[in-house]
C-alpha cells in the first residue's frame, strides 16, 4: 500500500485530500500540528522543526499560513516561518520523495492585463504577505523539483476562509463590491484534491488549477449568497474609493499590529480585477475539473 504525507490535514483543504486519498486506498500519514480525519497524526510545527516523514512515500504539502496581516506584524512573522522556512524544512525531510506543493494565484503578478494567465505568467510584485511568502516558498520547492499546483480562491464543505469573509461583509441588506463586473477563476476543493491525487506522475514544474469555467463575478457572489440563504443586493462602490478604504484602514491597522485589517488593498484587487487561470497544461496531463459553483450551491440546498 502507498502510504501519503498530508501536511496541514486537519486545515481546509489538507482535510479533503486526506479524506478521498484514503477512500482511494492510500495509508495516510496527517501531519500537522492537530490530527486529521483520517490516518496517523504525525506532530509537526511548520515554523519550528523539520517533520518526521518515515515511512511516506510521496508527500502533499498543504500546511501555510493564510490571512493578510498588517505589515511588521506577529501575523506575518509567523506567515514567513511557516510558508517559506516549514517549506524548507518539508523539502530536507522529504530527502527526494515526489512532493505535490499547493500554491496559489497570489503569486502571480498584478495588473498585467492577461486574459487567461498561464503558469508562464510573471511571479513578482505580490499585493501582501501570504503572495510573497507564497512565491518565496514555490520557489525553493521548484528548485527542489517538486511538482506545483495553483488554486486560485478555493471553496467548499469547510471553507474557514473565502465564504465566511464574504458573509460578513453584508450590511443591512447590501454587499459593496469594488469596481464594475469582472471574470474570475475560483477553484472548487474537490478540483484541487483531485489534481493533487493526479499529480503524482507530472513532470515537475507549476500547474494552474481551477473550475472549468471562470465565473461573472456578481453572479457568483449572488449564487453562494442565495445557496446560504442570505438576501442581499450587491451594489459596486468606485473602485478608486474602495482602494483608499483599503489605505486608510491598513495605516489605522499597523497602530494595531496584532489585529489584522478588515479591509485591504489585496481583498480589493482579488475582486475588482479579472483573473482567469489557463488550465490547459494540467488538463494535457490528464486532468480535468469536474465540480463548479453550481454543485457546490446546490449540495448546500440539499
Amino acid at each position: 500500500m502507498t502510504t501519503i504525507a498530508v501536511t496541514g490535514a486537519s486545515g481546509f483543504c489538507g482535510s479533503h485530500i486526506a479524506v478521498e486519498a484514503a477512500a482511494r486506498g492510500f495509508d495516510v500519514l496527517s501531519v500537522g500540528r492537530r490530527p486529521g480525519p483520517v490516518g496517523r497524526h504525525v506532530l509537526w510545527d511548520a515554523a519550528a522543526e523539520v517533520p518526521d516523514l518515515s515511512g511516506a512515500d510521496l508527500v502533499v504539502h498543504c500546511a501555510a499560513a493564510v490571512g493578510d496581516p498588517a505589515p511588521g506584524s506577529p501575523a506575518e512573522a509567523r506567515m514567513r516561518a511557516v510558508n517559506v522556512d516549514g517549506t524548507s524544512r518539508l523539502i530536507e525531510a522529504a530527502a527526494g520523495r515526489p512532493v505535490i506543493w499547493v500554491s496559489s494565484a497570489s503569486v502571480y503578478a498584478p495588473g498585467l492585463g492577461c486574459s487567461r494567465i498561464p503558469e508562464h505568467h510573471p511571479v513578482r510584485g505580490q499585493l501582501n504577505a501570504y503572495g510573497r511568502t507564497k512565491a518565496e516558498g514555490e520557489a525553493l520547492a521548484l528548485a527542489s523539483g517538486a511538482v506545483i499546483l495553483r488554486p486560485r480562491a478555493v471553496y467548499g464543505q469547510g471553507d474557514p476562509h473565502l465564504v465566511p469573509r464574504l458573509l460578513t461583509h453584508v450590511r443591512r441588506g447590501l454587499l459593496m463590491l469594488p469596481g464594475k463586473d469582472v471574470r474570475l477563476s475560483l477553484t472548487a476543493v474537490e478540483n484541487l484534491t483531485a489534481a493533487c491525487l493526479a499529480a503524482v506522475g507530472w513532470a515537475p514544474g507549476a500547474y494552474n488549477i481551477a473550475d472549468p469555467e471562470p465565473y461573472w463575478r456578481d453572479e457568483a457572489v449572488r449564487t453562494v449568497l442565495q445557496a446560504h440563504g442570505v438576501r442581499a443586493r450587491i451594489a459596486h462602490a468606485p473602485l478608486p474609493a474602495a482602494r483608499a478604504a483599503a489605505r486608510v484602514v491598513e495605516s489605522l491597522a499597523r497602530l494595531s499590529p496584532t489585529s489584522a485589517p478588515v479591509l485591504t488593498r489585496y481583498a480589493v484587487a482579488q475582486l475588482a480585477h479579472s483573473v482567469v487561470l489557463d488550465v490547459s497544461k494540467a488538463e494535457g496531463q490528464g486532468w480535468t475539473p469536474c465540480r463548479s459553483l453550481t454543485d457546490y450551491a446546490g449540495a448546500l440546498r440539499t
